[in-house]
C-alpha cells in the first residue's frame, strides 16, 4: 500500500477507535497500519503516527 494510502487507512482508524495509530513499514517493504497498543515491531520501522487526541 502506498504511504498517503497507509496514512488515510490510519486516519479513518484513529477515528473510529479513537486510539493511537503506528504506520509501519513490514519487512517486505510493504506499508501496514495497527493500534500502538499492540505493535510490538522494531521502532526503526515505524513510518508515522496519527494520535486522535494530539491538539
Amino acid at each position: 500500500m502506498s504511504f498517503q494510502t497507509a496514512h488515510a487507512f490510519a486516519f479513518s482508524l484513529a477515528s473510529t477507535l479513537m486510539a493511537a495509530i503506528v504506520i509501519y513499514r513490514a519487512g517486505d517493504g510493504t506499508l501496514s497500519v495497527t493500534p500502538a497498543s499492540e505493535y510490538d515491531g522494531d521502532e526503526n520501522a515505524i513510518v508515522g503516527e496519527i494520535d486522535p487526541f494530539a491538539s
